[in-house]
């Protein structure tokens, strides 16, 4: 008998769905799609968009279906190394979700499709780049009709963004509450007045806000109303307007921790050299790099070969870190607003549709770097409910302790006596991790009163 279990997440699409049987993840094809299929392999759009790393790839298969009611193939997606979602990304990833949303309905048009849905969701991210993940998106393309995902990308794209520029970057996290984008009429009434001085904007978020109010977008318009020249002109308004959307980065604490003198220059060059050592012996794999801030270690993970989520509870430092991933080159880290203290619930309906954070959390190794102090000091977590945390995500852990008398350390303490925290030393750190962990380096950093620790989880 095959196990087979279908995505909590895929139920809106009547053209199909994706399932696991066995633990691989399938994509059904339902009869209603063919048509539709048929044209994006025959015009070849989807190898022209596969090749061109815009597309995810996949496969058609010789499975049962998971209805074979109304099937009518079964494909199987390349899988992805890891799912995240756009209330989690930094605000360069979400311009570029958008954009390539706008690529892909583009070359869809000119094949004759177009994207009926312009859903975030669509998007995931392998490093800093990009891909469409949705094949069944693509439909026959009805000479003069509007695009009916117009609606949808302004709420999942355009207002979020615009929010996050001319707002504050951290109305991001707006996106967990409307899972569907965030309503026209809310991002309207936060964006500054000045925004009304943007004509796109003007055109393409407030004026389209008034007219869902008066209900002038329910009507349902004349055909051959929308030519494709003038659809081609929207979509190149679009993406003026998002890629006029451009953030000012502005230092905030955490982004500048590397500025501070929290190290000497020979206390930062050997922890350098004691973390890459680590990493090496862990072997390439899955990297979790929690409290990255700019993320210079997720990177030089990167350079080893593993494949690094990066996250940082600070927007400016996960989008500091994508910046210097486009810059450096370095494709292997994606960057993350998440805060671990408060991580990602999951979220859709009955909570089921987006998993936790914690329960993606699955990692090879997890690195935990100047954080526990932060985590017990200003969290009060205590040591024992991270490592447990840890326990259940990795095999190896590396991470570093920070004493109290370190001015990062007293920095948090806020003016608290340092008896408040009695457990916080070595020996209770240490302590708290021998249960779920075997000891496997200690490594005490020159000119400085930190250690970093090597650690890998009991059989």
């Amino acid at each position: 008998m095959q196990d087979v279990l279908g995505h909590p997440a895929s139920y809106r699409d009547p053209d199909g769905f994706i399932f696991y049987r066995n633990g691989r993840l399938y994509r059904q094809i339902n009869k209603s799609y063919q048509p539709h299929f048929e044209r994006l392999m025959e015009t070849r759009l989807y190898h022209r968009l596969t090749d061109e790393g815009l597309l995810v790839r996949h496969q058609e298969v010789d499975v049962p279906a998971a209805d074979p009611r109304i099937a009518w193939k079964v494909i199987a997606p390349e899988p992805l190394s890891f799912i995240s979602y756009p209330y989690g990304w930094s605000f360069s990833a979400l311009k570029k979700a958008a954009l390539l949303t706008l690529d892909v309905q583009k070359k869809a048009l000119d094949a004759g499709l177009w994207l009926k849905d312009a859903s975030a969701y669509n998007i995931q991210f392998q490093g800093i780049r990009p891909v469409f993940i949705d094949t069944l998106s693509f439909t026959l393309y009805p000479e003069g009709e509007p695009w009916p995902a117009y609606r949808q990308f302004c709420e999942h794209f355009l207002a979020p963004l615009s929010l996050m520029v001319k707002r504050d970057l951290r109305l991001s996290s707006l996106l967990v509450l409307y899972g569907d984008g965030i309503p026209l009429d809310l991002a309207a009434k936060l964006l500054p007045y000045r925004s009304l001085f943007s004509f796109r904007l003007l055109l393409h978020l407030f004026l389209h806000a008034r007219l869902q109010q008066h209900g002038g977008l329910s009507e349902r318009p004349r055909k051959n109303t929308l030519p494709r020249s003038r659809l081609m002109h929207v979509l190149e308004s679009l993406r003026s307007v998002v890629n006029g959307l451009n953030l000012r980065m502005t230092e905030s604490g955490w982004q500048a921790y590397y500025k501070r003198n929290y190290y000497s220059d020979a206390a930062f060059a050997h922890k350098q050299e004691t973390v890459e050592s680590f990493l090496r012996e862990c072997g390439p794999g899955r990297v979790i790099d929690v409290g990255a801030n700019t993320g210079l270690f997720s990177r030089l993970a990167a350079r080893l070969g593993n494949s690094v989520v990066a996250i940082d509870a600070d927007p400016y430092c996960s989008e500091a870190n994508f910046r210097l991933c486009e810059k450096e080159n370095i494709s292997g880290v994606l960057p993350l607003t998440i805060d671990i203290l408060n991580p990602m619930p999951a979220t859709g309906f009955e909570n089921v549709e987006h998993a936790s954070f914690t329960d993606r959390m699955s990692c090879d190794t997890l690195m935990c770097l100047a954080l526990l102090h932060h985590l017990r000091l200003h969290g009060n977590l205590p040591f024992d409910r991270f490592a447990s945390l840890a326990s259940l995500s990795c095999r190896n852990l590396i991470v570093e302790f920070v004493p109290l008398e370190d001015p990062a350390a007293v920095r948090l303490l806020h003016g608290r006596p340092a008896q408040f925290f009695p457990d916080y030393s070595q020996e209770g750190m240490e302590a708290a991790f021998q249960d779920q962990f075997v000891l496997r380096a200690r490594v005490p950093l020159r000119d400085s009163g930190r250690v970093l620790y090597f650690y890998r989880k009991r059989s």
